[in-house]
């Protein structure tokens, strides 16, 4: 993204709980991960014994305000996954990249436990949108309108689109995680946290997560109304490349966003021009 664009959305007036939010997030990761050293120590062992490589992964990521951090994670991946094809967004089914260990570690969301130091760092969040690759921010900011705007507060370890939403398959799926994003910026709050909080730990002690959603009354069901020319075709994630989003050609979309009950209206975004609808979301709330 260009200058103009990044200062557009580092302009952008927040809530005044994120004023406050980053400092408390950093406190709260040390604590965790005081607790948390002794596990992630035993896995780190696990994965040295079970796969050749490093155990912990580092990888280039784009956070609040568009600057690059390095994030960590437990590789759960073969040391040469990338080595081929480049930088691809992982399967959501099988995905022959990943170790044994490493699917219970994504099963059960451990991987991410080395995260907490990129909270502790500020680099982070607690709660917030899912830090994307660099490589596919270039494409994606292009390809999808506002969605830059996810990147005016910190990512984070959990959010409430990747407690909805499956991983990334195509450009659909962004733009649905996108409207989950941007009614976070909207809406966020001390009580939305604490309920993503304790719907992602029920989660890692293996209650299933449609169960904890709807027990925190943070289900969300996104639907896409498509006015598109150009409709993507299903591509295998391990073949969804930056070179092939760019390639798929400009689209446009309206949101339609339903929850469980009490709904209430809220506009997205306002369109560029009479031609570009832009993504409008109705949001329901609990």
């Amino acid at each position: 993204m260009n200058g103009n664009e990044m200062a557009a959305v580092t302009n952008r007036k927040l809530r005044p709980y994120f004023l406050w939010k980053c400092a408390i997030d950093r406190v709260l990761a040390a604590v965790l991960l005081l607790p948390a050293l002794p596990l992630i120590g035993a896995l780190i062992a696990l994965i040295r014994i079970s796969s050749s490589g490093p155990a912990i992964y580092r990888q280039k990521r784009v956070g609040k305000d568009g600057r690059v951090f390095t994030m960590y994670k437990l590789r759960s991946m073969r040391i040469d996954a990338e080595t081929v094809t480049g930088p691809v967004w992982s399967a959501a089914g099988s995905d022959s990249r990943v170790t044994p260990l490493g699917y219970w570690l994504r099963k059960l969301h451990l991987d991410e436990l080395p995260q907490l130091m990129n909270v502790i760092k500020g680099e982070m969040s607690l709660i917030g949108p899912r830090p994307e690759r660099p490589e596919f921010v270039r494409v994606l900011n292009e390809s999808i309108p506002d969605y830059a705007t996810r990147l005016v507060i910190a990512p984070g370890i959990t959010g409430l689109a990747q407690i909805n939403l499956p991983p990334d398959t195509d450009l659909n799926s962004v733009r649905k995680k996108l409207v989950l994003d941007l009614e976070y910026v909207e809406t966020a709050g001390f009580f939305l946290d604490l309920r993503m909080f304790v719907c992602t730990l029920a989660r890692l002690f293996g209650i299933k997560g449609e169960i904890a959603m709807r027990l925190m009354r943070l289900k969300r069901m996104v639907q896409l109304a498509e006015t598109m020319e150009n409709r993507l075709e299903p591509v295998a994630n391990n073949d969804l490349t930056p070179d092939v989003i760019a390639s798929t050609g400009e689209k446009t979309a309206d949101v339609e966003l339903t929850e469980i009950s009490s709904p209430r209206s809220m506009p997205r975004r306002k369109p560029d021009s009479p031609e570009d609808p832009g993504i409008l979301a109705t949001v329901s709330s609990n």
